[in-house]
């Protein structure tokens, strides 16, 4: 089994917010390998955008983290320079963030910032970066590269600006490439189109892809394992057939279990998970999950949940759950 491109090691981060701290990750461990598709899934507001930004190093200026390292092609990137961190994105590790209309400036052309990204290859004349430009715009699928160019981000439509941004990603060739709920802004049609993008992209580059979704479906037809997220804390992981098949923890049965694909009947009413996340300014004491959970017991919510190995790839945190 080859090394990971990208691993994260036991990382913690919390928020400085008035009156306190919101511990927004909680002893995080994962792993992508080369030509791995990674998906993390969960609820909203169970971190996965923030696991996303730290391991590119591109939190806010209230974050801190408190344990743990980042480590990309050996190095941890929370321990080098600002100067460093900022020659590792684009070249190594790059991002595609949710929102394309906020990932470009409105004020310059998409061609004048897709030269400007990139700025640090040495030894390439004005022209040849535009050429690269132009050719990735029509790798990742627009029909007019040149008349797209010349556009501002506001003149290309929802999908076409996700294509823009997933094309200024790959413009450095990084060997791991971050997409951070990449299809929320798209209807179903553009959504499909961007998924059988991507699986084209990691297909011909090889590149090791972090996908952040709330989309199952997504993760289903992307991703080969899943890391699934609650209150701060990956919950299981598992290849994604395998949890699909047979989830193990009872957060990830519940969320399954919501899903609206999974609904053979008709009904008047779509599941949904009964309770709250908890508040991670206070985080409890058990398991994050026992006050929504059908089988928990007063152990969980007295101690920690130890993390239980599943076999290869595969783990959970949880008293209940049995090797």
């Amino acid at each position: 089994m080859s090394e990971p491109v990208l691993s994260v090691e036991n990382l913690s981060l919390r928020y400085r917010v008035p009156g306190g701290a919101i511990a927004a990750l909680r002893n995080v461990s994962i792993a992508v390998r080369q030509g791995e598709v990674l998906g993390i899934a969960g609820e909203s507001g169970c971190g996965k955008s923030t696991l996303a930004a730290a391991m590119i190093d591109l939190v806010g200026t209230n974050a801190e983290v408190t344990s743990g390292v980042v480590r990309l092609n050996g190095r941890d990137i929370l321990a080098l320079s600002p100067v460093d961190r900022r020659r590792l994105r684009g070249r190594e590790i790059a991002m595609v963030f949710q929102d394309p209309m906020t990932a470009f400036s409105p004020v310059l052309t998409v061609g004048a910032q897709l030269v400007d990204f990139q700025f640090n290859l040495d030894g390439l004349a004005g022209r040849e970066k535009w050429r690269r430009a132009r050719d990735m715009l029509a790798r990742v699928g627009l029909s007019d590269p040149d008349h797209a160019m010349g556009r501002f981000p506001h003149e290309l439509s929802g999908g076409m600006r996700q294509r823009a941004a997933i094309a200024a990603a790959l413009l450095m060739r990084p060997s791991v490439l971050i997409a951070d709920e990449p299809t929320t802004a798209l209807d179903v049609t553009m959504e499909a189109q961007i998924v059988h993008l991507l699986r084209q992209l990691q297909a011909d580059y090889r590149c090791a892809i972090v996908i952040v979704t709330h989309h199952l479906g997504v993760i289903a037809e992307l991703c080969d394992r899943v890391a699934v997220m609650y209150a701060g804390e990956v919950v299981e992981e598992a290849p994604v057939d395998a949890l699909f098949h047979d989830p193990r923890h009872p957060y990830t049965r519940a969320l399954l279990a919501c899903d609206p694909a999974r609904i053979e009947a008709a009904t008047g009413r779509l599941p949904a998970i009964g309770g709250r996340l908890p508040d991670l300014s206070s985080p409890p004491t058990g398991c994050s999950f026992a006050d929504r959970c059908g089988i928990a017991t007063d152990r969980c919510r007295a101690a920690p949940p130890p993390r239980v190995g599943l076999g290869p790839d595969r783990n959970a945190l949880c008293h209940e759950v049995a090797p």
